[in-house]
């Protein structure tokens, strides 16, 4: 952690602790800004570091494997393999995995090895993605992407939790046979990623197979979808509070004025966690950890 982070850290980490005193608790993290960090693994590790000595509860990477003019990103899965040997409390979160391009039983060997070893701090972002070409690199049929991912979703929950699978669906047979080592959160935790809009179908797989989702639209339009969610899940004999809901608030860049509101805002209306990004603001690789500092310092007392 760099020397300006040591002599103000507890200080800081005090405020946002006391920040979230309030009900209903509101997780804040961050989105670790591999992008402009490049092959820097010294300052993704500072900033790792710093996030956790700060309060902050979870890191965000994003997931890309390959896409044209998709720029410089480390592979989710690897990378936070690297974090969970570096931090020992902060939550690993990428957002999102594109599942549908992933070997179902693959993935979740290794999503089951990484939760193992982070000691249960993973919650993985899963999306379906919009990338034709990245499909087609990858072999994989870019039509049927959004029913290929509802299964993989439930066969995951399985092959999480049960020690012998028995699975037959559309895409997937498995019979008398297990991951092992189960990972240690039975199951890990799957987050819906999408459009600011989500289709009806990805409604539904958000009531019927997630525990949440990162919210894109503007809090206006919060409310309407929340309502579709939980009447989805209603039918399926779920309750609104097995959900969770994060939206993200940039802390720099065009809307670096609005940030203290936007916060409170989405506080007000009852997320259970928001995301802070340092991206997009030409910051600097030092920059990004002493705006989060700073902005830690200045979090809104009514956060959380």
């Amino acid at each position: 952690i760099s020397a300006c982070l040591v002599g103000s850290e507890m200080c800081i980490r005090d405020r946002l602790y006391t920040a979230q005193i309030l009900e209903p608790k509101m997780h804040i993290g961050v989105s670790l800004p591999v992008r402009e960090m490049d092959s820097d693994l010294t300052a993704i590790r500072d900033f790792a570091q710093a996030a956790e000595g700060l309060g902050l509860t979870h890191l965000r990477i994003p997931d890309q494997i390959m896409r044209p003019g998709g720029g410089y990103v480390h592979e989710a899965m690897m990378l936070l393999s690297y974090l969970a040997g570096i931090t020992s409390t902060i939550e690993l979160v990428p957002s999102v995995i594109i599942l549908p391009v992933r070997q179902t039983v693959h993935f979740a060997k290794q999503a089951a090895e990484l939760d193992t070893l982070s000691g249960g701090r993973v919650r993985l972002g899963i999306g379906v993605g919009e990338s034709k070409e990245e499909y087609k690199y990858l072999n994989m049929d870019f039509s049927n992407r959004g029913e290929r991912c509802d299964e993989q979703m439930m066969l995951l929950k399985k092959l999480w939790t049960e020690e012998e699978i028995d699975f037959q669906g559309d895409f997937h047979t498995i019979s008398g046979a297990c991951i092992n080592p189960l990972p240690k959160q039975r199951p890990i935790p799957m987050w819906i990623g999408a459009r600011s809009t989500p289709s009806k179908r990805v409604i539904k797989r958000i009531a019927q197979h997630s525990d949440g989702w990162f919210v894109l639209c503007s809090p206006n339009d919060l409310g309407q979808i929340r309502d579709k969610v939980f009447a989805e899940a209603e039918k399926v004999g779920r309750q609104p509070d097995e959900f969770g809901q994060e939206a993200g608030v940039a802390v720099v860049g065009p809307r670096e004025h609005e940030w203290r509101s936007r916060v409170s805002n989405w506080r007000s209306m009852g997320l259970s966690h928001l995301c802070l990004r340092t991206l997009g603001g030409n910051l600097s690789v030092s920059e990004h950890l002493t705006t989060l500092e700073r902005v830690i310092n200045e979090m809104p007392a009514d956060t959380s």
